[in-house]
C-alpha cells in the first residue's frame, strides 16, 4: 500500500498503465472469434470443453429450468430470494425513471421544416454474467431489467456452465425474477450456458443455436473484455470493462475503520482491483493503514489473499492539502466508484466531473450500489468515466432522427443554404439534388 503526497501524484499517475490490453490475450481471443465465425456451435462447444467446466450439447436453458431455480431458491434461501426481490424492484423503479426523458417528438424548427426523433429499443440485447470466482447474481438484475424496461423485444443472457451443464442456479433464479418483475410486456430472458470469449463471439456473430444480438452488455474477465473490444462495430457494446476500482475522499480520521471496510470490499474482487483514498493528513493515512491491517487479518481466504494482493499492487493513500487539490486528483483518476465521505458534500460535488457513480455521505456505501439501491453497478473503468457513464436504459435505445418538409420560408432557406454549402464543398450532385427542389 503506497502513501503518496499530492505533490507526488502526477508523477505516480503518469507511470501507471491505464488499460490492461494484452497481446497474448488478444491473439487467443482473435483465434476464438475466427473459429466461431466459421464453425459456429462446433467452435463454441470446443472452446467450452477447453475453458468452461462443461460443454453442453444444447446451450440454451429452458424456461422450466429458470422457474424451477427460482422456486428452489425461495425454498432453500428465502432471505436471499427476498433480498433479490427488493433489489430487483429498486432497479426496475430506477430504470423506469431513466426511461422517461427518452421520448419521440416532431418540431417545426422553421416554417415548412419539421425535424423529429424517434426512440427505438434494439430488437435483441444480450447480457453476459460472469461466474468464475464469484457467481455475479446481481449482474443478472443490473443487465436484464434495464433492457426490458427499455422495451427490448428479446433479451438473451449468457453465463458459463457448471459441471452439470447449467449455469449457477442462483443466476438462473435471478434471470427468472428479472423477467417477471418488470411491468412491461416481456417474456423471460433466453439463457445460454456459454462463457468466456466464445460466448461473446457467438452472441455477436450468431450460431446455429445462439441468436445474433444487437448489443452486448455486462462485465467479464480479460478474455471477455478483449472479445467485446475486438467485436465492437459488428455488435454494439456497453463499454470495455477493466479492473474495478474505488476512490474514497475523506476529511477526518474518525471514519478510518469504515473506509478500510470499503476499500477491502473493492480489493477482494481481484488482484487487479484498485482501492484508493484521499485524506487530508498523515494522521488520517496512518489510521486507515492500521485499520486495513486489522481487517485484513480477519478476512478469510481466498478473499483476504486476493485483497492483500490488490492493495500491495495498486492500493494508495493520497494525502491532499486543499479541497481543490483533492478534486483535481479525483477528476484525473476518474474512478468507477467515488465515495464522498465529507462534512459538506455540496461544496465538493460541483467540481467533481469524472466518475461512474457517486456515493454521497457516510451511509452511501458503494456495496449498496453494487446490489440493492437501484443504481447500476456496471460502470466505466480504467479512467473511462472521463467520457462515459454506467450501463442504463439508454444503452438499449436508439435515437433516430427524421425530416419532413412542406412549402414555406424555412424550407426555402434551408434548401438554398444546402445548395450553397454543396457548391462550396465541390459536391455537384448534392447541389443539383437541392436545386431540383426549387419552387421556381
Amino acid at each position: 500500500m503506497k502513501v503518496i503526497l499530492s505533490a507526488e501524484f502526477d508523477s505516480y499517475w503518469k507511470d501507471l498503465p491505464l488499460t490492461s490490453a494484452n497481446e497474448g490475450v488478444d491473439a487467443a481471443v482473435r483465434k476464438t472469434i475466427a473459429a466461431v465465425r466459421t464453425e459456429g456451435d462446433a467452435a463454441v462447444r470446443r472452446c467450452a470443453g477447453e475453458f468452461d467446466r462443461s460443454s453442453p450439447e444444447k446451450p440454451e436453458v429452458s424456461a422450466v429450468a429458470l422457474t424451477a431455480a427460482w422456486e428452489e431458491l425461495r425454498a432453500a434461501e428465502p432471505e436471499l430470494a427476498a433480498a433479490l426481490e427488493l433489489a430487483a424492484d429498486h432497479i426496475r423503479l430506477f430504470a423506469e425513471k431513466q426511461r422517461v426523458p427518452y421520448t419521440d417528438f416532431e418540431y417545426e424548427i422553421s416554417p415548412g421544416l419539421f425535424t423529429g426523433q424517434r426512440v427505438i429499443p434494439v430488437e435483441r440485447a444480450a447480457v453476459y454474467v460472469p461466474a468464475g470466482r464469484f457467481p455475479l447474481v446481481s449482474t443478472v438484475l443490473m443487465g436484464v431489467i434495464p433492457a426490458l424496461v427499455a422495451g427490448v423485444g428479446e433479451v438473451l443472457l449468457a453465463s458459463p456452465p457448471l459441471e452439470d451443464g447449467l449455469p449457477d442456479r442462483r443466476i438462473l433464479a435471478a434471470a427468472y425474477l428479472a423477467g417477471t418483475i418488470c411491468r412491461v410486456p416481456a417474456s423471460l430472458p433466453r439463457v445460454f450456458a456459454v462463457g468466456g470469449a466464445q460466448a461473446i463471439a457467438a452472441l455477436a456473430l450468431g450460431t446455429e443455436t445462439i441468436p445474433r444480438a444487437d448489443i452486448i452488455a455486462g462485465p467479464g474477465n480479460k478474455y471477455v473484455a478483449a472479445a467485446k473490444r475486438l467485436l465492437s462495430g459488428e455488435v454494439g457494446i456497453d463499454f470495455v470493462a477493466g479492473p474495478t476500482d474505488v476512490l474514497i475522499i475523506a476529511e477526518q480520521v474518525a471514519g478510518s475503520d469504515r473506509i478500510a471496510a470499503d476499500m477491502l470490499a473493492q480489493a477482494e474482487h481481484d488482484p487487479d482491483a484498485r482501492a484508493r483514498v484521499l485524506v487530508p493528513s498523515r494522521e488520517a493515512a496512518d489510521s486507515i493503514a492500521r485499520a486495513l491491517e486489522k481487517r485484513l487479518a480477519h478476512l478469510p481466504a481466498p478473499n483476504g489473499t486476493i485483497a492483500a494482493a490488490s492493495l500491495d499492487a495498486g492500493g494508495a493513500i493520497i494525502i491532499y492539502e486543499t479541497r481543490e487539490e483533492a478534486i483535481r486528483i479525483a477528476n484525473i483518476i476518474a474512478p468507477e466508484h467515488l465515495e464522498l465521505q465529507v462534512r459538506d458534500a455540496g461544496d465538493w460535488i460541483p467540481g467533481l466531473k469524472n466518475y461512474g457513480s457517486l456515493f454521497i455521505g457516510e451511509l452511501a456505501a458503494e456495496v449498496l450500489g453494487d446490489y440493492s439501491a437501484g443504481i447500476n453497478h456496471t460502470l466505466p473503468t480504467s479512467g473511462s468515466a472521463r467520457f462515459s457513464g454506467g450501463l442504463s436504459v439508454r444503452h438499449f435505445l436508439k435515437i433516430v432522427t427524421s425530416l419532413r418538409c412542406t412549402p414555406g420560408r424555412g424550407f426555402d432557406a434551408a434548401r438554398a443554404a444546402a445548395e450553397t454549402i454543396a457548391r462550396a464543398e465541390g459536391l455537384i450532385a448534392h447541389r443539383e439534388s437541392a436545386a431540383s427542389r426549387r419552387s421556381t
